[in-house]
């Protein structure tokens, strides 16, 4: 059988689990009990939660009694027995299965690999992830135990017990060790006299495993005939996963290695995962076996081309993503699912002001899900009253009305202006009018996209609601020409986000305020993505010192880990609704109220326009400084900046290219370039990016 006819036929998706569960080769019993633990886990949910079809093949155990300890010849026996019945499992399973082998100690590796040696029929190329070097033979071995054999084994040294295992040797050209920090001479001898690459923990630690790990797949994928990888989880620090048979000092990160592991999605020529040496009986939470399953989701899991093919035959067509699937954030970086690191400069829109899985608010957030995440809001709940003084006192309002996405709640505001229209101001019942401005986007429900000027979002869609009035934006004149007695609220963003981070000219807002409170006219300012600190300001609307009549607040209002938006207004505006006339299911929830109660109390500790308003001058400044051919302008305010190019050149295309070079934002309207990074970047990084958004767009292709 060939290599090529083991792999599957499509992308890589069907996972066999095999448990090895032998300690026969280590100096305790408890890694047999791994596979059987691992299973109670849930690690085939794990994986099938990734996308994988992920099956049982069985657990293989060794006969019972054990020999003892100290009776070499006969341990030696049966780990060889044990390693042919587990080589014979794996070379019968289906072509189109991929082994994932589950230890055990690892001596287990004598069967997996000679196993999959004989479904080859070549030796496979191996990455080896160990603490130690596992190569010692009968007559070196200081311990005595079996444990530190196998790798010397599957090259072909040793004693014929586990050396003999059927099937081919490893070649140790294509053979390497990663994280190695503690070995015997005899073993480093041995693996350097056959030509085995060992990178240990202090080239690691020189290099970075990002650069180790690659220079270990090219070494294992020589020749392009098929490779493996075996996990010793003593390789990890045993600071972070303890829960391993024989630990040593200052290992890999744990959340690196997942990363690295990730680089595997993209090999079509890697035949075989096992991880070895969990210890359950040390692992009272669980900790060290969610590990092992991000391990193996991480190497085994679809690559982004299947994700990416997953969600076009299955979803709907609303959106056209950049070419990139991503996994993972922390801060103000994302990882893709090939491991790769980009630096977030669109903060999806705003939402994820606090960065990527900001401690404080993933606490807030899986305290309260454990506690009381739903109840609707025919029922009272501790969280929801709390979040609305808070929101009230921090933004100056009286009364504020908790919905779940941005788009509710400009409806809801919408909503308001016109009850009140009709109940306060005494337009004509069903001749109310709400005035927006041209090249807005408040949202995609059927009321929002009447007032919008971008022929897509309406066309297909009509016939729209009546009262719907567009003007010009930043035209104060023509707001007062558009007012009549039928004039509910204008609704307005302080400065424009899709529209192109369009900001309006000075004095604007404010005059538009005075012009409104003449009239008897609402103003109504839609704060979604310019709030809680985006623009430098703790609103937008402070740049000019209006306080409308009616505030909507969302995105970064949920931390960037779940929606939660609001109108907030006077008693005067928001008491026009009663029990019945307005409502959500979700809107207001105890979870949603627990972290937007925390974000309230990170906006005022931390005071995040401050940071936004110096680092958005400096990025403005070093972009226009750059003076690159195909910029028109540069603008904004705070950390919501745009970068208008001339029409020879493509925004769309230049996010392309910016993504390539690790930089995620996309184009807005008016071929105009987003740059919105989260609020919590450092000048070094924000300035480091900055150069590379110069470099690419110095480049950009007409």
């Amino acid at each position: 059988m060939t290599n090529a006819s083991l792999r599957p036929s499509g992308p890589r998706s069907r996972v066999k689990i095999i448990g090895a569960a032998s300690a026969l080769g280590a100096p305790h019993p408890g890694s047999a009990a791994a596979p059987a633990a691992l299973q109670r886990h849930g690690l085939a949910r794990t994986l099938a939660a990734a996308g994988l079809v992920a099956e049982w093949a069985g657990t293989l155990e060794p006969p019972a009694p054990p020999p003892p300890l100290t009776d070499m010849r006969a341990r030696l026996r049966a780990n060889g027995d044990f390693a042919r019945r587990l080589a014979d499992r794996i070379a019968a399973l289906a072509a189109d299965a991929v082994p994932l082998v589950l230890g055990g100690d690892h001596a287990v590796a004598a069967g997996t690999w000679r196993g999959i040696a004989r479904r080859a029929g070549h030796a496979p190329g191996l990455v080896w992830v160990d603490a130690h070097l596992d190569s010692h033979t009968a007559t070196t071995t200081h311990s005595g135990n079996i444990h530190g054999m196998p790798l010397a084994a599957l090259l072909g040294e040793g004693d014929a017990a586990l050396a003999g295992v059927p099937g081919l040797p490893l070649d140790p050209a294509r053979t390497c060790i990663v994280g190695a920090r503690a070995w015997e001479p005899e073993e480093r001898q041995l693996l350097e006299r056959l030509g085995v690459r060992i990178f240990d923990m202090a080239e690691i630690a020189r290099r970075g495993l990002t650069a180790v790990f690659r220079d270990a797949l090219a070494i294992a994928r020589a020749q392009g005939s098929g490779f493996g990888l075996s996990l010793d989880l003593d390789a990890l620090d045993p600071q972070a996963l303890p829960a391993v048979t024989c630990p040593e000092a200052s290992g890999l990160d744990p959340r690196e290695l997942a990363d690295a592991l990730l680089a595997l999605r993209g090999c079509d020529d890697f035949l075989a995962l096992e991880i070895v040496e969990y210890r359950p009986d040390l692992d009272a939470d669980g900790r060290c076996a969610r590990w092992i399953a991000e391990f193996a989701a991480a190497a085994l899991g679809p690559d982004g081309a299947e994700l990416r093919d997953k969600e076009r035959r299955h979803g709907a067509a609303n959106y056209a993503p950049l070419p990139v699937v991503f996994q993972r954030g922390e801060g103000v970086w994302l990882w893709d699912v090939a491991g790769r690191r980009y630096l977030d400069m669109m903060s999806a829109y705003s939402a994820v002001s606090f960065g990527h899985g900001h401690p404080r608010l993933v606490r807030a957030l899986t305290e309260q899900a454990q506690r009381l995440a739903l109840t609707s809001r025919a029922f009272f709940s501790d969280r929801l009253p709390v979040f609305l003084e808070r929101l009230c006192a921090t933004f100056g309002y009286e009364r504020a009305l908790p919905v779940n996405t941005g788009l509710e709640a400009v409806e809801t505001a919408l909503k308001a202006a016109r009850k009140w229209g009709y109940t306060v101001k005494g337009i004509a019942d069903g001749e109310a009018e709400v005035i927006a401005c041209d090249g807005n986007f408040h949202g995609r429900s059927i009321t929002i996209v009447g007032f919008s000027s971008h022929r897509q979002y309406r066309d297909g869609f009509g016939p729209f609601p009546p009262g719907l009035r567009r003007i010009p934006y930043g035209d104060a004149d023509a707001l007062e020409a558009a007012i009549t007695p039928r004039t509910a609220a204008f609704l307005v963003e302080p400065i424009q986000g899709e529209g192109g981070i369009v900001v309006p000219p000075a004095g604007y807002l404010a005059r538009c305020a005075e012009i409104c409170r003449r009239h008897g006219v609402l103003l109504i300012a839609d704060e979604v993505q310019t709030g809680l600190g985006r623009s430098g300001r703790l609103l937008a609307c402070e740049h000019e010192g209006v306080r409308p009549d009616g505030l909507i607040l969302g995105k970064a209002l949920g931390g960037g880990l779940l929606p939660v938006s609001a109108f907030l207004a006077d008693r005067a505006v928001m008491d026009v609704f009663r029990p019945g006339d307005h409502g959500s299911t979700f809107g207001g929830n105890p979870l949603a109220a627990a972290v937007g109660t925390e974000v309230l109390a990170l906006l005022a500790e931390t005071r995040p326009w401050e940071n936004a308003e110096r680092l958005g001058e400096a990025l403005r400044a070093q972009l226009r400084t750059a003076a690159l051919p195909c910029v028109r302008e540069v603008r904004g305010r705070g950390l919501l900046v745009g970068v208008e190019l001339d029409p020879a050149f493509s925004a769309a295309r230049s996010a392309e290219c910016l993504l390539a070079r690790g930089i995620a934002t996309r184009d807005t309207n008016r071929n105009v370039l987003r740059l919105a990074p989260p609020l919590v970047i450092d000048e070094a990084t924000l300035r480091e990016g900055a150069d590379i958004v110069a470099d690419t767009l110095s480049s950009l292709p007409r």
